[in-house]
């Protein structure tokens, strides 16, 4: 992993990040990240207000919800119990208190069934994390649907205030979406941080619109008792089912909050969602509701009808910035989740910028931007409005959230020790509310609801295959690079004959169990050797720097006089991992003088695949495979070394 700071290559204290001691300090810091995870986590819920009321009584939806008071108090009702019952208590007060080292997400979920394995329940845990990595696929189809529904959501505004402006929708909302993704390298923080006030004002303006409305009909307030949630569900089935597909949007970005912990930490993030996302949402809802109650030709945009007159150009001018930072949720879940795919096996080695000091989980994902902004404008350029979008959006936020649900519940039992009657009695509240929104999408699926599936079914595919390819790649490649001690042994035993050439070998290794397979090739086919020869492995530690005197630890393998160490380089995440820079921290007098880093050569192990006849995969995902494996980032530039003293050694694998 590398650095996006330049100065973040300076080695320094592991502590030099970590926030000044004192209250005041502490006090900022902690405001500083509830502001950002108001600027990042939650554009995306907190914009639903501007489309879902509408898209629940939208009459061109081929099950149109009536306007009438029983059911306008019962889609209020049921969104704040939606709110509640899935954004509120199971990710704020539940899943956020399970995490992977902070990190949060389905993938951290993941990460934590891949440690039982071995044990008892193994055969459950490994279904469970595939069940996992399609909800982590139909995530990152949510990550490509969110900025193109929320971006254009709010610059349909235009129709509202200037209907003769409506052609211009679709060419402003590309250029927005452009420059976002653009920005996006210069990180969560620095993003945050400017995102973060903008929304701050949002949720005001959205808490004050909502009491505008409520005003005007404070009955409305009734819709708060669960009895009317129940009363339009039970009462009107036939109608209130249909219309979950449409209420779920006011949840839509729940599934963020999680995947984003690691960037802002869980107390930031509850707090911030507590105090004011969640009741400016809610008065928001039940200021449209009321003035759709008074006034059901409101129903074609109570969001931009709520505010006065000369109120709304403004309004139109904030929603656009606000929806802008929706998209933001998700692209950093997107980010979090491709880095988490990347070390669990399930993705190749990416390049990911660490551009936080002080929180590790802030990072930026080049790769994953810009196939996230060609995919945004595709699907923005194919369906040109938020309505054509809806049900897709929802179908993609359910199948994420009920997957994380039953993920959770199985990680909570054996996590916590919980009894299974109390396993059963919450799952089946939890779980139940999840599916049965899960099942309404599903009859959305000739309407829009296909697409976040085949975007989940075409990642899962690209994912188990990576999984199953880089399996069948390790278990060759350990069996021709044999063990490293053996190796070595060897080297030393001809030493006598052997070739020995003046100067200094570095060999990357992925550890000192097995043989760089470019020493091995060296021994076999050239027949010499470097006068000296060292064989690094490099570690990322999970602090932002490393002190020079804890960089490099050295092994001579059992000989102390061949000429042969194995080094071991920690890095910090926030340091530019510069090989040769920490390799001249060695210390010359242990090897005789004779080492010299400065004009070391540097050897490269790469394997070229191709697809063989074996029959260990079909032949379409051997050439899947394969072609994934290209976008593995390069490692003579991510180790920072010369190039002009790299010599890359391959062997050919067949899969």
């Amino acid at each position: 992993m590398t650095a996006a700071a330049g100065t973040a290559g300076q080695p320094g204290p592991a502590t030099a990040a970590e926030p000044p001691e004192g209250p005041g300090l502490r006090s900022a810091t902690r405001l500083a990240l509830v502001v950002g995870a108001l600027g990042i986590v939650f554009g995306d819920i907190g914009t639903s207000p501007i489309y879902a009321l509408q898209t629940v009584f939208n009459p061109a939806d081929p099950h149109p919800v009536p306007v009438q008071e029983a059911s306008i108090y019962g889609v209020i009702s049921l969104m704040f119990w939606s709110m509640t019952i899935i954004v509120t208590v199971t990710y704020v007060l539940l899943a956020m208190r399970v995490d992977n080292d902070g990190e949060g997400g389905i993938m951290a979920l993941i990460t934590l069934l891949h440690r039982w394995k071995q044990g008892r329940g193994r055969t459950t845990a490994l279904a469970l994390a595939a069940l996992g990595i399609f909800g982590a696929s139909l995530f990152l189809g949510d990550s490509m649907i969110t900025p193109a529904i929320s971006v254009l959501s709010a610059v349909e505004g235009i129709g509202v205030v200037e209907p003769h402006l409506e052609g211009l929708v679709v060419p402003v909302t590309a250029v927005i979406i452009v420059v976002l993704f653009t920005v996006q390298r210069r990180g969560t923080a620095a993003v945050g941080r400017a995102f973060g006030p903008v929304m701050i004002v949002w949720f005001c303006v959205l808490a004050l619109l909502g009491i505008r409305g409520i005003s005007g009909h404070p009955e409305i307030l009734k819709a708060l008792s669960p009895v009317y949630a129940a009363d339009f569900l039970f009462g009107h089935f036939h109608i209130a089912f249909f219309a979950l597909a449409a209420i779920v949007l006011c949840v839509t970005g729940a599934e963020a909050l999680y995947a984003d912990m690691g960037h802002f930490g869980r107390p930031a993030i509850t707090k911030a969602w507590l105090i004011l996302v969640f009741p400016a949402c809610l008065l928001n809802y039940m200021g449209q509701g009321a003035m759709v109650l008074e006034d059901g030709a409101a129903v074609s945009g109570p969001f931009f009808l709520l505010a006065p007159g000369w109120a709304r150009l403004p309004l139109l001018l904030l929603a656009t910035c606000a929806t802008v930072i929706a998209a933001q949720a998700v692209i950093t879940g997107a980010y979090s989740v491709a880095a988490q795919a990347s070390r669990l096996g399930y993705l190749p080695r990416l390049r990911i910028d660490h551009t936080s000091a002080e929180q590790y989980g802030q990072i930026y994902v080049p790769w994953i931007n810009w196939l996230l902004m060609v995919s945004v404008l595709t699907l923005v350029f194919a369906f040109r409005s938020s309505h054509a979008l809806a049900y897709a959006y929802g179908m993609a936020v359910m199948g994420t959230i009920a997957i994380m649900t039953l993920l959770f519940l199985y990680i909570a039992k054996h996590r916590w020790n919980l009894p299974v009657w109390v396993v059963a009695a919450g799952g089946a509240l939890l779980l139940g509310f999840d599916l049965l929104f899960l099942a309404a999408n599903f009859t959305k699926l000739v309407h829009g609801a296909w697409l976040p599936l085949l975007i989940g079914v075409a990642a899962f595919t690209v994912m188990v295959t990576w999984q199953k390819g880089r399996a069948i790649v390790t278990a060759e490649r350990e069996r021709r690079e044999g063990p490293l001690r053996a190796c070595v042994k060897q080297l030393r035993a001809e030493l006598p004959k052997t070739k020995c050439v003046p100067g200094t070998a570095v060999f990357l290794n992925r550890g000192k169990l097995t043989t760089p397979l470019a020493l091995r090739a060296n021994m076999e086919h050239n027949h010499v050797r470097h006068q000296q020869i060292v064989i690094a492995s490099i570690e990322t530690k999970p602090v932002p720097r490393i002190a020079d005197d804890e960089r490099i630890s050295e092994d001579f393998l059992g000989f102390a006089d061949d000429g042969i160490v194995y080094v071991q380089v920690r890095f910090g995440y926030m340091e530019v991992q510069d090989v040769p820079r920490a390799l001249a921290l060695l210390d010359r007098t242990r090897h005789g003088g004779r080492l010299h880093v400065e004009d070391a050569t540097y050897f490269l192990s790469t394997i070229q695949l191709r697809p063989g006849a074996q029959p260990t995969m079909a032949k379409w995902r051997k050439h899947l495979f394969i072609a994934t494996s290209r976008i593995t980032a390069d490692a003579a530039d991510h180790f920072r070394l010369p190039r002009e003293r790299t010599i890359i050694m391959g062997s050919q694998i067949e899969v």
